[in-house]
Order: C-alpha cells, then structure tokens, then sequence
C-alpha cells in the first residue's frame, strides 16, 4: 500500500506544467499575462522533452526493463503516459490561446493570417517576403536520390508539397533567426506571424510551382547528453570538451515533431522514417508552435490594465543606504527576499569587497549569471586591483554552458583563478565567502542563497539571500571552498549541510529527533518550501513521521512524487503548490515547534540529485527575528487562499474556493516589502 503513496516523477512534472497552463486559463490574470503563460508552458514542455523524455528513449535503448525506483515503471510505460498526458494537454493549450487572442482582439491587439489581410497588407507582405525572407532563405527540395537535410532543434519550418512539370516534391523553407516573427500591419496592433507570411509566398522560391498542401513544422532535439559521452573527442581540457559536447548535442536525435496542420499521410510517414520518429513522437497544435513571440505582445499593446501592476524590488529595511556593508554584517545577519526586496545590498557588497584594501580573498560558485552581469564585472574589478579571487564556474548548468563557458574565459582574463569542482558533480550551491583584515585580525563575511547570482532572475524568482559574519558558518564554507579547489567532494560539516555527504543524514536526522518528540506526546512538525520533491529515502521518512503523528507541512512548486492524505500513511501531511505572477524557487526547511524550531535555507530540492549527485550548501538560520520571519512568511503562503492549490489522495491539485484576489500571497509579500521601506523612509526623515 505504501507504493500508492508515491507517483512517478514525470507524471508529477506534467501536473506541475498543467498547472502553469491553468494560469492561462484564469480570468483573474490580465490578458497578456494569460498569454505569457501559454509561452511559459510551452517553453517548459520544450526542456522537458529536450531532457526529460530525452533520457527516457536514452534508457528505453540502454536498458528497457530497468524501471524506475519510485513509481517501478519501465521506461516505455512512462513514455506512453507522458504521450497521452501531453496530447490531453494540447487541447486546452490551443483553445485557451486562442480565446485570449479573441479577448485581446478588442483590446487592439489581432493576429490574423494571409487571407484575413486586405488587398493593400497583401501587397506589403509580399514586399516584405521578397525584401526579408528571401535573400536569406535556403530553400530545399527533398529528393530520394539526396541526403535529408538536417533540421535544428526547435527551429520552425514551412513544409509544402509541390506539384510542377516533374511531379509532386517536398519543399523546405526554414523560418530563419534572421526575420522578425511578428510582421506589424501599420501602427496599430494588427500582425501576422512571419511563419504564415512564408507559407503564403514560399511557392515564389520554388519557382512558382503549385502549392498542394503546406504545414508548419518543428522539431524538439534530445538534450540528453553528458561530456563523458564524447568518447574519443575527449581532449583531457574540461572546458574544451564541454565546448566538444555542446557541438554534439546540436545533433542529437529527434525526441518530438510538432505539426501546426495535418498533412499528407504518406509525406509524412516519409518524413518520420527520414527524422527517425514513430507516430507516437508526432503532436498537432492549433496554437503556433513557437509561442516565444507572447512576450513582444506586450511592446505592441502598452496597457497597463492588461499586465500586472507594476511592482518593483524595494530597498530592504535591514540596511542602511549610507554604511558600508561590512560592519551592518558584522552586526547582525542580514535577509534579503527577492524580487520584493533588491539584490543591491548583495551586489554592494561585492563591490565594497572589490574596491575595500583590507579584503584579501573572494570565492564564489557561479551557476547562471545574467547576460550583463555585474557580479562578473565585481570578481573581475577584484582580481584587478590584487585580491585573490577564486570563481567555480559551473560549466555543467544545463542550458546555460555557453554562456558560463565564454564568463569563464573572461573571468581568467582578469585574473580569477576558475575552477570547475569535482569530476561528475555538478555544484549548484549559491555560496560566497569573503575574507577581510580588521584590525591585524582575520574576519570572513559568508553570503548562503537560495537563487543563482543572477541580476535578472532576481526580479522574478522568489529567493532568500543570507549575509552573515557568524565564525562558524565562515569556517565551513572555508572548509567546502578548500575541496573544491582540489577537485573532491566536501566532507560533512559541523554547521552547514553540505550535499553529496553532509545534507540527506542530518535532515533525516532532525526528522526523526520529531518523531521521537511525536512518540513522546509532544508536538512534533516538520514544513518543507522547495522545487521538487523526489527523494524516496526523504519521503519514506515523511511517511514514518507522518504515522507517528508528526505535523507536515510541504509547499512544493514542480515536481512532488508523494501523495499526501491517504489513511494510515500520509494523512498527517499536507502539501500545496505556488503556480503565479513569480516562479517560486526558494527553499526553506523547518524542523520542530516554538524555540526550539530549526530554520535552514539554501541550494537544495529534496531530489536524489541534489541531495547525492551534487554539491548543495545550505545554512541554518540563527537569528530569531530572521527565523521568525522566514516561518511567517511561510504561513502566508501556505495558507494563501488565491494561489495555494492544495494535493488531495487521489494526487489531483485543487485552487482554493471564494479567496480574495488581494490576498494573493505574492502580491501581499510585496505590498509589505512597500511597506517596510516607506517606514524606513519615514524613521530616516524623521531623524533628520
């Protein structure tokens, strides 16, 4: 029985992305907000099966009977019910698209296709066609006696059957990089997408032969691919190879095709033979195959009504503008909540690090930094001015390698010593430890987040970040600095939780330290805020609290593979789901009642990755006010009774009935965030 308390990890995920759709769906978002969540579920399909399914046909091929360690699946059974899930999904995807398009149309903003244009766009579309897509197009003709050609992973193709003196061919006409997706009719909000302009002028390219069916195509590549899996391309240069393994996954096999029309049977029973699919991998759309255009909408249609409200990070009431950093640390730890507080005190600080004299050494982890990063150019002023800097830079952060590849290249050139940590782990702590001569004494400043450095995620991302001079925390995360410049793995510390080895013992530990309080008729509770939620050993234990009578409390944003509320396993927990306006990503962990209760935050999901095949770092929160203030936060939303969706036995998430739409849990965090700093303001002018 104990097995039903348990779903499968996939599965999970697609609950978790059917909720983002649900977002789309709600009349209690504004229009473009609805529609940025179609383009945010759709995005979040794409790595998915980039990834997820990826590894799934990598593991049908290696191992089909090896199944999997939660749910007992084999891999062909998970990929059957990811397919029927997904094309249950597509529906709703396409009717809610399109009925937000329909709602947006009277707001000023229409997309329409070719035949919908007037006489006079015609003409300008095809001007256009002739000026921006065919300088730059490629043209193909599938020919039997030629080789296929090779089709990008999630680029957008016009695919024509062609009837000429010859006969009926294949066309192919890529929707290139190069051409604006939306093609503006006048100055209005009226457009077309540059995909339906092609299909409407690509018979010009193939010398006007007879279009006799046309549809749009994409495919989504497997991203499922390792630097160890290069083989003989290995060149001993870790960094090198990452660069070896990007150029392959390029090339990895087609994992899904997506259709915008149904098309010619046999043609496509050709093009699955040539792209080594089976119908299974093949998917219809309504919507557009590529949503990514949703987000230009809001440049075409400024109305504030029909987005959030505009809210920006405010100053945090912990600090003072006018002081250093280094003695307001020195004083007491310090809590910044992202994006209802700014970064900047964080970025100050290094900064102040740079440019302070008696600074002697900064180390980081880097994991994904943004575009124009500003914590790069602080480490870079740094090394510049004789300060020991040292840079893990994650060159494994899926997605992101190229970038975190070229920041590495520059970081070196300014003198930072790069490191990549240990052979197979990636390290995915969010740590940061600046040592500093006071007085002919040493102090070390130690920074704990919960969210990558990472200026621009910072205003959309929930996460905590920790400032603290505390000896003790200094002293582990010197100790976890100290193997990572040697390639090994951190032993476990006497403060810090420290994954592969010094995370999983003690949480399980201290959850057992609740049962023991539980059996003893004391009040027991555990709460957990995280990602994801997919350690078995981590969940049997939640179950065995659960049976002793310990209180639990999880708020999971993605994947949760347990199920809570079933009868003599899981019915002292409780678990529910933030899906809104920011992507949930703190974590947060809590561990028995009143004063007595633990507070730890960090890097860290309760998933076999992170908690054995990483490197985490997460920190006990000392302060009581910080302590309090952390679990308070939690209870807001936890009980937020807008956006909570609450997990029921039978696995199902369920909105909360009759909320009102001002006790959104986000939106009250940042109205008290405003709060906090008018009051500042006000104590400040009132000192003056």
């Amino acid at each position: 029985m104990k097995s039903a308390c348990f779903e499968n990890r996939e599965l999970s995920w697609l609950r978790f992305n059917k909720r983002v759709l649900e977002e789309a769906q709600s009349a209690d978002n504004p229009l473009l907000e609805r529609l940025c969540f179609t383009a945010i579920f759709q995005s979040n399909l794409d790595e998915f099966f980039r990834v997820r399914v990826g590894n799934l046909l990598r593991k049908k091929e290696d191992d089909p009977k090896k199944k999997d360690s939660i749910s007992k699946l084999t891999p062909k059974k998970q990929l059957r019910l990811i397919s029927e899930q997904v094309r249950a999904m597509a529906p709703v995807r396409d009717a809610v698209y399109h009925e937000i398009m329909l709602a947006l149309r009277a707001e000023g903003l229409e997309q329409i296709n070719i035949h919908a244009a007037t006489p006079a766009e015609q003409l300008m579309l095809s001007e256009w066609f002739k000026r921006e897509i065919r300088p730059v197009s490629m043209p193909v003709i599938v020919d039997k006696g030629k080789p296929f050609p090779f089709l990008r992973d999630r680029q957008l193709y016009v695919i024509l059957r062609l009837e000429s003196k010859s006969g009926v061919r294949m066309g192919i006409l890529p929707v290139t990089d190069q051409c604006q997706r939306i093609v503006r009719l006048g100055t209005g909000g009226r457009f077309i997408l540059a995909e339906d302009v092609i299909q409407a002028y690509a018979h010009t390219v193939f010398g006007n032969a007879r279009v006799i069916d046309c549809t749009t195509l994409r495919v989504t590549r497997s991203a499922s691919i390792t630097p160890e899996d290069i083989g003989d391309l290995k060149t001993g240069d870790f960094r090198v190879d990452m660069e070896l393994m990007l150029q392959e996954r390029k090339r990895l096999p087609v994992v899904r095709v997506e259709l915008s029309e149904t098309f010619y049977q046999p043609a496509l029973e050709y093009l699955c033979e040539k792209l080594k699919v089976t119908p299974d991998q093949v998917f219809y759309a309504k919507a557009p195959l590529d949503l990514s255009f949703a987000y230009e909408c809001k440049n075409l249609l400024q109305n504030p009504k029909l987005q959030y409200e505009r809210m920006v990070p405010q100053k945090s009431a912990m600090i003072e503008e006018n002081r250093s950093m280094f003695p307001q640390i020195r004083k007491k730890d310090i809590l910044l909540s992202y994006p209802y507080e700014s970064i900047r005190p964080f970025l100050r600080l290094l900064d102040e690090a740079a440019d302070d004299a008696n600074v002697l050494s900064i180390q980081i982890t880097l994991y994904r930094m943004a575009r124009d990063s500003r914590v790069i150019a602080a480490l870079c002023e740094a090394a510049g001015r004789g300060k020991q800097v040292t840079a893990l830079t994650e060159l494994r952060a899926r997605f992101d390698e190229e970038g975190n590849i070229e920041w590495s290249k520059a970081l070196e050139r300014a003198g930072v010593r790069v490191i990549y940590g240990p052979e197979n782990y990636k390290v995915h702590s969010k740590l940061l430890l600046i040592t500093r001569k006071n007085r002919g004494k040493i102090e070390s400043f130690t920074q704990i987040g919960t969210g990558n450095y990472n200026e621009k995620t910072a205003a959309m991302y929930t996460d905590y970040c920790l400032m603290t001079a505390d000896p003790e925390i200094a002293e582990d995360a010197a100790n976890v600095f100290a193997a990572l410049e040697q390639d090994a793995l951190p032993e476990p510390q006497k403060t810090l939780l420290v994954s592969p080895f010094g995370l999983r013992p003690p949480v399980l530990d201290m959850i057992d330290e609740e049962i023991r309080r539980a059996g003893e008729g004391e009040d027991a509770y555990v709460a957990l805020r995280m990602n994801g939620l997919c350690d078995k050993t981590i969940m049997k234990k939640l179950i065995e609290a659960s049976q002793a009578g310990v209180k639990i409390e999880l708020l999971v944003r993605s994947v949760c593979c347990l199920i809570p509320r079933i009868p003599e396993f899981t019915e002292n927990i409780e678990v529910r789901s933030i899906v809104g306006r920011y992507l949930e990503h703190g974590r947060v962990y809590f561990f028995g009642t009143g004063e007595r209760m633990k507070v730890y935050l960090g890097s860290a999901d309760f998933m076999p990755r992170n908690t054995t095949k990483r490197v985490e770092v997460c920190a006990p929160v000392k302060d009581a006010a910080l302590k309090k203030r952390l679990y308070d936060e939690f209870r807001l939303q936890f009980t937020d009774p807008v956006k909570a969706r609450y997990r029921t036995a039978d696995g199902e998430y369920h909105l909360p009935e009759g909320g009102n739409p001002a006790d959104n849990s986000q939106e009250a965090l940042h109205r008290a965030a405003y709060a906090r700093a008018e009051q500042k303001e006000q104590q400040l002018a009132a000192n003056e």
